[in-house]
C-alpha cells in the first residue's frame, strides 16, 4: 500500500529544465570550482590544504584546542581514516597531536599545539581575504543572510546532525 504522507515518485525522474536548471548549474559550478581555489591559495601562503586548515581552525576554537578525532571528523565531513592521515600529516609538523581520551579509551583527542596555534593564526588572513573577495564581498547583508539560511536547509536535507558553527553570540559575549 502506497504511503499516502509522501508523493508518488515517477519511475524515472523529470529532467530538470528552466529555472531549476539554472539554479542546480550555479550551485554545481560554485562546489566545483571554490574548493581548488581555496585550497590554492592556502596551499600557496601557509602550505595546509582547506581540509587541513579547517581541521586546525576547529580545533583552535574548540574549548581547550581539543576535540575527539570522531567529532573532527563529523565537522569536516570525513571519513576516520581521512582525518588520521590528514592528522598525521599535521603530527609531522608538529600542528597537532593525538592522545587517548583519559575519560574514554575508545576514543582518541585531537589537540592543537601552539605551533598549529600559530599556523592558523599564519594562514589566516589570507584565507579570510580570499572568502570575503569571492563570496562574502559579492553580497549584500541580506543576500548573505539568505544564502547562510539556505546553506542551512540544505544541510539539514543531507544529514540531521549540525555541521561546525562559530560559538554564538551569546557565547561570545559572555
Amino acid at each position: 500500500m502506497p504511503d499516502a504522507t509522501r508523493p508518488a515518485t515517477p519511475a524515472t525522474p523529470p529532467e530538470l529544465t528552466g529555472e531549476d536548471l539554472e539554479t542546480w548549474a550555479a550551485l554545481a559550478t560554485v562546489l566545483e570550482w571554490l574548493p581548488p581555489v581555496l585550497d590554492s591559495q592556502l596551499q600557496s601562503d601557509a602550505q595546509l590544504t582547506h581540509f587541513e586548515y579547517g581541521v586546525l581552525y576547529a580545533l583552535a576554537k574548540a574549548p581547550e584546542s581539543t576535540l575527539r578525532m570522531s567529532v573532527l571528523a563529523g565537522y569536516a565531513n570525513s571519513t576516520l581514516s581521512r582525518l588520521s592521515r590528514a592528522a598525521v600529516r599535521l603530527e609531522s609538523r608538529g600542528w597537532l597531536r593525538r592522545t587517548p581520551d583519559p575519560d574514554d579509551g575508545r576514543y582518541t583527542l585531537a589537540i592543537l599545539t601552539e605551533p598549529g596555534r600559530e599556523k592558523v593564526r599564519q594562514a589566516t588572513p589570507g584565507h579570510v581575504q580570499v572568502v570575503r573577495r569571492l563570496v562574502l564581498d559579492r553580497l549584500t547583508k541580506s543576500q548573505a543572510r539568505q544564502l547562510r539560511e539556505i546553506s542551512h536547509r540544505i544541510m539539514r536535507a543531507i544529514r540531521d546532525e549540525d555541521g561546525w558553527a562559530p560559538a554564538s553570540r551569546a557565547e561570545r559575549s559572555s
